[in-house]
């Protein structure tokens, strides 16, 4: 995917120069290996720092919620688009102030994987080429399939190409068919209750309360976050393992039919939690009930945002 990176100068260079767009938002290159970063960028001498490849994996929507007057350039996945058309449904970004740049997307690499892979050593240089990518230290140099390597999310990606763009860097590519994208989520549901509860403890055990997973989701912008509410308080601010479920469920529950399962919550966690085992659960049970995936049209809502007389739940009688 190193390929765009070109394609995403140029372009970004062009619309910042005709005053097409007044800022661009893209990714950087880290100062340590994987760790790509956002960055925007207003100058188009400036338009070379943009960078792409596959640890651009962090969600760019997470600076577009209430700009009221910059015309703005993004880059945009199938799961970011997604994200943007949620956002612009919720009226947290006006349609006509984007510019959206779609990358088709082969997926992400999970670089927790990559680490482990080499047994911890210290990695100076990660370098693409086409489905392979080269992983160099001091002592060592390791070639590894992409596909081996996969962040979780990217596994069962059914949406590899944006769903809305203006401009597309690329040519669309070819989109999984995953047999058993729940398979993870139906083991679950097939435990009882309480063994249920023992795994979600478990997996949440280690949670430091840092809300990076919060921080990193482009659904998370409400003015004020549960957490932080003090009249009346919700959920205390310590590690006790009863706020930090307590947390963790509440956060699932308001991205429900929102979620484009875009990764980011599980990337930025530094202990590792798989975050995206409650919100998947709540995918899966939206997609059930009501045939919905979150972000694919702008001219459909949310199915938990709408009313209908005729529903054929009668609990809204």
């Amino acid at each position: 995917m190193v390929m765009y990176t070109e394609g995403i100068r140029e372009t970004a260079k062009k619309l910042l120069k005709d005053k097409a767009v007044d800022v661009f938002i893209g990714y950087r290159k880290g100062t340590v290996p994987m760790m790509n970063e956002p960055v925007l960028i207003s100058d188009s001498d400036r338009a070379d720092t943009l960078y792409w490849d596959s640890f651009c994996s962090l969600n760019l929507c997470n600076y577009l919620t209430k700009r009221q007057e910059n015309k703005i350039g993004v880059l945009a996945t199938g799961c970011n688009s997604r994200n943007i058309v949620t956002h612009i449904i919720e009226n947290q970004i006006k349609r006509e102030q984007l510019y959206i740049v779609g990358i088709p997307c082969t997926g992400m690499i999970d670089h927790r994987a990559v680490s482990r892979a080499v047994g911890g050593r210290e990695i100076l240089e990660v370098e693409e080429d086409g489905e392979r990518f080269t992983v160099r230290g001091n002592d060592f140099e390791e070639v590894f399939e992409k596909k081996d390597f996969l962040q979780g999310n990217c596994k069962v990606c059914e949406h590899r190409n944006p769903v809305e763009y203006d401009e597309m860097i690329g040519e669309p590519v070819n989109e999984q068919e995953v047999a058993e994208a729940y398979g993870d989520v139906e083991e679950l549901e097939g435990m009882a209750s309480d063994e249920k509860w023992d795994f979600f403890t478990q997996m949440v055990s280690d949670c430091i309360r840092c809300y990076a997973c919060r921080n990193a989701c482009p659904l998370c912008y409400c003015p004020t976050c549960f957490v932080d509410e003090s009249r009346p308080q919700w959920v205390g601010k310590s590690i006790d393992p009863t706020d930090t479920m307590t947390f963790h469920i509440l956060r699932a529950y308001h991205c429900a039919g929102r979620c484009t399962d875009c990764g980011a919550c599980e990337r930025v966690c530094p202990v590792g939690i798989p975050v995206r085992q409650f919100t998947r659960k709540l995918n899966k049970d939206v997609f059930d009930l009501f045939k919905w995936e979150a972000g694919l049209s702008l001219d459909q809502r949310p199915p938990l945002d709408v009313y209908r007389p005729d529903d054929y739940n009668d609990f809204i009688r």
